[in-house]
């Protein structure tokens, strides 16, 4: 029992000792994963934005002309500009929002590992507390059934002189 409890205390000492690594590899991948939505949200932009520009430099004047002759306003390509802008603006915060969403299901995962380690604790400790209760209760009726047999063989003893 004594060389089990020395393996456990020693494993779980090693195990103490990795936790550093773990935290550090946790901040490292929500480093990362920030890092990564905000280049992709960057990239997305600056490729957006470029697209806009060409389409603006290239159509805008052509299309105005046509437009103020035959359509309404709304076919205006300053106007498409406007609502394709406001839709990249709009997957740009879902992105970010998505990742958000998805560092709040690791934070409340990790919450419940932590609530179900200590349940298992309490749970382990109490099973233990439970099995000495069994065992002491054993130790008990054996006790007692070795007591009254040795009485009796005490009083058969007698009655047999």
């Amino acid at each position: 029992m004594d060389e089990t409890r020395s393996t456990v205390k020693r494993t779980t000492d090693e195990a103490i000792k990795e936790i550093p690594r773990f935290t550090k590899a946790v901040n490292e991948y929500q480093e990362e994963t920030i890092q990564a939505t905000k280049d992709i949200a960057d990239n997305f932009l600056d490729s957006q934005k470029e697209i806009i520009h060409s389409m603006q430099s290239l159509w805008i004047p052509y299309v105005e002309n046509v437009q103020n002759s035959y359509w309404s306003y709304w076919t205006s390509p300053n106007r498409v500009t406007e609502n394709y802008a406001r839709a990249v603006s709009n997957v740009t915060e879902s992105t970010i929002a998505s990742t958000r969403l998805a560092n709040n299901a690791l934070f409340a995962t990790m919450d419940v590992w932590k609530t179900s380690m200590q349940h298992t604790r309490d749970n382990a400790k109490e099973f233990s507390r439970l099995n000495s209760n069994v065992a002491k209760s054993f130790e008990n009726v054996a006790k007692d059934s070795l007591r009254d047999f040795s009485a009796r063989e005490e009083v058969q003893g007698h009655t047999r002189q």
